[in-house]
């Protein structure tokens, strides 16, 4: 990550947690994603058959300058990032799924099990 590039931007990797979960398999795993989502500043999202969890939550150590205070002694995964990956410009993200909110989810399901009741009328 270069810092030119980071002057220009908004601090947009450093006002998240992003953490992977278990993928759901039954209606008790979507139940704990829909407290997940009952929550402010957390959403879902799925990318490559991964799940995870994302925390809206600013890095102390991001400046009114929206620059790094810690920038020479940040953490590893704060220096993983790099320019070509930057939230800065990658605009949409191109999740297989997100989810807000527990509506979200909830038509999602619904839809999900509309798939699988059609599926099933096909093969009688």
């Amino acid at each position: 990550m270069s810092q030119p590039l980071c002057e220009k931007c908004a601090g947009l990797c450093c006002r998240y947690l992003a953490l992977p979960i278990e993928t759901p398999e039954g209606k008790g795993d979507y139940d704990d994603i829909r407290w997940y989502l009952a929550h402010e500043g957390i959403s879902i999202f799925v990318e490559d058959g991964d799940w995870y969890i994302n925390i809206a939550n600013r890095c102390k150590y991001l400046n009114q300058d929206n620059l790094c205070d810690i920038y020479e002694n940040r953490p590893r995964i704060c220096r993983g990032y790099e320019e070509e990956t930057c939230d800065y410009h990658s605009g949409d993200y191109g999740y297989e799924l997100y989810f807000s909110c527990i509506e979200d989810l909830d038509e999602y399901l619904a839809k999900k099990t509309q798939r699988k009741k059609t599926k099933g009328k096909k093969k009688n």
